[in-house]
């Protein structure tokens, strides 16, 4: 099969790799029907997530149909189509327990693409496959299931859960990349009083804008006076980090109201200054997280109901084979204007 293929910081490649096969009973392989690219793999081409080593077939976001079940697979058949979670899980280790899935200590949480192989490639091996994926409707397509593999539920449960946004609340979302504009989405299921977008592509803030924000900001637009104007000088209930550069982190930090609240989304590779002697006397919270992926069950049905509607965030489209030329636009959106893109196969 063809697969894309890390090779270290700055280097991958699209070419022939063994065919995965099934080595745990828990197994499944999928045939891959529809594949993402994640900010995190931009990462780790940045060299930012050193456990992933040259060789590795990267991607943890996919929808597949089943070509082969191990022998202890009991919900899955050959030929169900499923949404393979960036999250595997056990099922019986003390955090899996507690539905805390990412921190998986059983030979599960994110190892899609980090530990393990990934699913950027034609076909894939899914470990506990009874509880890492999920069946899709005919109704769910493949373009809108494949962002809830990650980026949904890791908005969702790492950014608005996370940062306890309530009715009436101002919220601020610092980075306006698909992981912002899903933060964006969710948010509004709580209906903030504002929805406060930030960031340095003017295609990405009319993005924003189109996703629910009301108010919207470049960086060298002095945000902290903006928050304070809408907010009787207060700052934001929740600040939202979608970024992960230190940079966007400390912005959050002066954004939050004295008793608000930090979610950090991003994936950070560079350490980033903790201003506690300003914070503490604050009682602010800061909030960090790996996605468990509890939350995509009800994102799917709120997809299928149609409450939820992400089909514009993918902007590009092109082929399994065409990968290359796709990490090249998802890794421009200054120039191309990329949030999503979806590769499908041929």
């Amino acid at each position: 099969m063809k697969a894309l293929v890390y090779g270290g910081p700055g280097r991958n490649s699209w070419g022939e790799t063994p065919d995965p096969r099934v080595i745990d009973p828990r197994d499944a392989i999928v045939r891959v029907d529809a594949v993402t690219i994640c900010g995190t793999d931009l990462h780790i081409l940045g060299g930012d997530v050193p456990a992933v080593r040259p060789g590795r077939i990267l991607g943890h976001e996919a929808v597949g149909t089943v070509q082969e079940v191990g022998s202890a697979v009991s919900g899955l058949q050959v030929g169900d189509r499923v949404l393979a979670s960036c999250i595997s899980a056990c099922g019986t280790c003390v955090y899996c327990r507690q539905g805390r899935y990412g921190q998986c200590l059983g030979g599960g949480g994110w190892i899609l693409g980090h530990t393990i192989d990934g699913v950027q490639a034609q076909y894939a091996r899914i470990p506990f496959a009874d509880l890492s994926t999920y069946q899709l409707p005919a109704s769910i397509s493949d373009e809108a299931a494949v962002l809830l593999a990650d980026i949904l539920p890791t908005s969702f449960e790492v950014g608005v859960l996370n940062g306890q946004v309530q009715p009436g609340d101002t919220v601020v979302v610092v980075g306006a990349g698909p992981i912002g504009l899903a933060a964006i989405l969710t948010a509004r299921l709580y209906s903030p009083s504002h929805l406060i977008a930030i960031d340095k592509a003017d295609s990405r803030l009319q993005a924003a804008k189109q996703f629910g924000a009301d108010i919207t900001i470049r960086p060298d637009d002095d945000p902290l006076e903006v928050v304070r104007s809408v907010t009787d000088g207060l700052g934001a209930h929740a600040v939202l980090e979608a970024v992960g550069i230190p940079e966007t982190f400390e912005l959050c930090t002066t954004l939050v109201r004295p008793g608000g609240r930090v979610a950090n989304i991003g994936v950070h590779g560079r350490p980033a200054t903790l201003h506690l002697e300003e914070l503490w006397i604050r009682d602010v919270t800061i909030t960090t997280g790996l996605v468990d992926t509890y939350s995509t069950p009800r994102l799917l049905n709120m997809v299928a109901a149609g409450q939820l509607d992400t089909g514009r965030m993918v902007t590009h489209r092109f082929a399994l084979d065409d990968i290359i030329e796709a990490y090249d636009i998802f890794a421009r959106p200054a120039q191309t204007g990329a949030l999503k893109v979806v590769l499908t196969r041929s």
